[in-house]
């Protein structure tokens, strides 16, 4: 029998769900839908009844906080960040989750990166919020450098990590200010710098890439961005934002069926989207 699925947001020109879940249908013989549904925050309650007839979904904004009222229970990842962006239909039991995390971190982890080590984040909005605590919760010794007009959004997220981890390792600076007397096991990109189409933007000087074992780069238009090609000229490990897209999509079939796959077939979708970002998304 076949199954629904969907991606729910508001403007979904963009979005690169469906041909990622549908491949990943495709890797295992599967004839399931995917569809996009577009509406705005105003029409989520007339439309939870038709959601409730989808086997799973997930969720982009900016429904991911109003989500929450119309399902029966969040899994720990949803709890902590208050926000859901997959949702499980069993047997008419609605669970929500936030497959975010698990993308960053199966990405961090596919790369063979350290997270527990001295991490570099640049900006701390929207995801980079989840990638601060996530990392602060993983042991890291977290660096975070923002604009001077961000500095309040980065001591609240410090303050959010301490109420969870009360030994959590936080450096606040400026992203003029980085320290280049450490040695960073991981960078990560969270700021908008480098996106298209100001792709010869790089948020970060050369001197620091060279301070870095590996580099996450969250943004996905272009597939390699400055930041990106300039850390592997440098011999560092270096991933972009498609794959963190791509694994919690991954994330996301292990909850709906079941379904895992193996590195080679995550490394393969990875590169074909990027394809499709480069031929289609200008």
């Amino acid at each position: 029998m076949s199954r629904k699925y969907a991606i729910l947001g508001e403007v979904l020109k963009h979005t690169m769900s469906p041909p990622i879940h549908k491949r990943l249908f495709e890797l295992r013989e599967r004839d399931f839908e995917y569809e996009i549904v577009e509406f705005s925050a105003e029409e989520l309650a007339q439309k939870a009844s038709y959601l409730n007839s989808m086997n799973g979904y997930n969720i982009t904004i900016p429904h991911k906080v109003e989500i929450i009222k119309y399902i029966d229970k969040l899994d720990e990842s949803a709890k902590r960040y208050n926000s859901v962006n997959c949702v499980d239909n069993k047997d008419g039991v609605l669970t929500g989750y936030n497959t975010d995390c698990d993308g960053f971190l199966e990405t961090v982890r596919s790369m063979g990166a350290k997270l527990s080590g001295e991490v570099l984040l640049i900006g701390c909005g929207g995801v980079g919020r989840m990638i601060a605590i996530e990392s602060a919760l993983a042991g890291a010794s977290l660096n975070i450098a923002v604009l001077k007009s961000d500095m309040p959004l980065a001591e609240q997220v410090e303050k959010e990590i301490r109420a969870m981890r009360d030994d959590a390792r936080i450096n606040i600076v400026l992203n003029t200010e980085i320290d280049l007397s450490k040695h960073y096991d991981l960078l990560v990109n969270a700021c908008p710098v480098g996106m298209y189409p100001n792709i010869d933007a790089c948020p970060v000087s050369d001197e620091v890439i060279n301070k870095c074992d590996a580099v996450f780069d969250l943004i996905y238009n272009p597939g390699e961005t400055q930041l990106i090609k300039k850390s592997k000229a440098l011999g560092k490990k270096a991933a972009g934002g498609m794959a963190m897209l791509v694994w919690q999509a991954v994330s996301a079939h292990k909850i709906w069926d079941g379904d895992e796959y193996t590195l080679d077939e995550i490394n393969g979708i990875i590169k074909e989207m990027n394809e499709i970002v480069k031929r289609d998304f200008k």
